[in-house]
C-alpha cells in the first residue's frame, strides 16, 4: 500500500510518502520545510505565524515529495489530527481533505505521539511477541510522556510532565544563557565541548522529581534554577565560554538522569520487555548513548529502541504508519470527519 501523509502539528511541514507491506517498509519521500529561522527571534513558536507558512509552504512540500518519489498511485491519505498547535493543525487537515476529495482517495487521522512511537518500525520488522509489553519515552518540545504499549494501538499513559516539557526547559535555559533557539542542539554541542570542571564554578542543579515515586516529570524548576546561577554570577564569568560549557553539560545531564530514571523503574516494574524513545529530544547524542548503555547492562536487559536521528524529529513518515494502521484497524467502519483536536490523548 503506498500512503501519503501530512504532519503540520508544530512549525515544520512535512509530506512523506511512504510504501507499506507486512515485514518491510520503505520511504519513497520524506520532505520537511522547517521554518526555525523564522521563529528563532521569538525564542519559540508563534502559532499564527506558523500557519501561515504552512499554508505557503504545503503545497510546494507535497510537489517536492511526490516528485522525489517518482509520482507513485497513492491509496490512502493520513494527516496528524492532534496533539500540537490547533491553528497549524487545520491547515493540515484542510490540505488533506482537499486532495482526498479531488483523488477520491480515504483519509484517515494519526496521532502526533504514537508517530513518534511507532517511528522505530519504519525501518525495522515487529516482532510483537519479542517487543511487546513496552514503556515508551516519548521526549519533545511540547511533551514528555511515558506510555505503557500493550500492543500497538493499546496504550496507557503512565505519565507525562506537569508543566515544561524537556524539550521546552533546553529551549528556555538556552535563552537565559543567550544560546537561541532551538535549545536543545546547542546546548548539546556546548556541553560536548566541555573539558573539565572548574572548582570555582561548581555547578550543581537539581533532579526535579527523580526520587518521586510517579511518572510524572516537571522540569520548570529546573529552568528556574539555572536562572538563580545565572543572575548570581559576575558578568565576566557568565559570559565565558567555560561557564557556559559547564552549565550547558549540567543542564543536559540533569535533564537525562531524570528521563533515564523514571523510564527504566516503569519499565521494571511495568515488567516490560522493551523499552522504545521517541520525540525530537530522543536524537541527543548522549541521551541516546547512556539510555542504550543503562537499558541493556544486565542489572535491566530491555531491549532498547530509538530511530534514526532523521526520524525523531518532526516528519510525515512516522504518520504513515500510525495512520495505516489506524486504516487496518477500522476500514470496515464508517471514516469520520477529522478535526483538530490540540489536546488529543492516546487511547486504546
Amino acid at each position: 500500500m503506498i500512503v501519503l501523509a501530512i504532519e503540520t502539528s508544530c512549525d515544520d511541514t512535512c509530506v512523506a510518502i511512504v510504501k507499506i507491506e507486512k515485514g518491510k517498509n520503505k520511504i519513497l519521500s520524506n520532505i520537511v520545510s522547517s521554518q526555525v529561522k523564522l521563529h528563532a527571534k521569538y525564542g519559540g513558536v508563534y502559532p499564527f505565524l506558523a500557519k501561515r507558512e504552512h499554508q505557503k509552504n504545503l503545497p510546494l512540500v507535497f510537489k517536492k515529495a511526490k516528485k522525489e518519489a517518482k509520482k507513485p498511485k497513492i491509496d490512502l491519505i493520513v494527516v496528524t489530527a492532534g496533539p500540537g498547535l490547533e491553528p497549524c493543525l487545520w491547515t493540515g487537515i484542510n490540505f488533506a481533505q482537499s486532495l482526498a476529495q479531488k483523488n477520491k482517495l480515504p483519509l484517515v487521522s494519526a496521532d502526533h505521539v504514537e508517530s513518534h512511537i511507532l517511528a522505530n518500525f519504519l525501518e525495522n520488522s515487529i516482532n510483537h511477541k519479542l517487543i511487546f509489553p513496552a514503556v515508551c519515552l516519548i521526549v519533545s518540545g511540547g511533551h514528555t510522556q511515558l506510555v505503557l504499549a500493550k500492543d500497538i494501538g493499546k496504550y496507557q499513559i503512565l505519565g507525562e510532565t506537569r508543566d515544561d516539557a524537556a524539550g521546552e526547559c533546553f529551549d528556555k535555559t538556552a535563552r537565559i544563557l543567550g544560546l537561541g533557539y532551538p535549545g536543545g542542539p546547542v546546548i548539546a554541542w556546548e556541553a560536548k565541548n566541555f573539558s573539565t570542571s572548574d572548582p570555582m564554578l561548581s555547578i550543581l542543579l537539581p533532579r526535579p522529581m527523580i526520587y518521586q515515586k510517579n511518572y510524572d516529570f516537571s522540569f520548570s524548576g529546573l529552568k528556574t534554577a539555572v536562572l538563580y546561577d545565572f543572575k548570581s554570577r559576575p558578568e565576566k564569568i557568565k559570559k565565558s565560554k567555560y561557564y557556559i560549557r559547564e552549565m550547558a553539560k549540567e543542564i543536559q545531564q540533569s535533564i537525562i538522569d531524570v528521563l533515564i530514571s523514571k523510564t527504566l523503574r516503569a519499565a521494571k516494574e511495568k515488567k516490560a520487555k522493551s523499552i522504545i524513545l521517541g520525540g525530537g529530544v530522543a536524537a541527543n547524542e548522549e541521551l541516546r548513548r547512556q539510555f542504550k548503555q543503562k537499558a541493556k547492562s544486565p542489572e535491566f536487559g530491555f531491549n532498547f529502541l530509538v530511530p534514526p536521528q532523521n526520524l525523531c524529529t518532526d516528519n510525515a513518515a512516522m504518520v504513515a504508519l500510525a495512520g495505516y494502521f489506524q486504516w487496518q484497524k477500522n476500514k470496515k467502519k464508517k471514516l469520520k470527519e477529522i478535526e483538530a483536536d490540540a489536546n488529543l490523548k492516546l487511547e486504546n
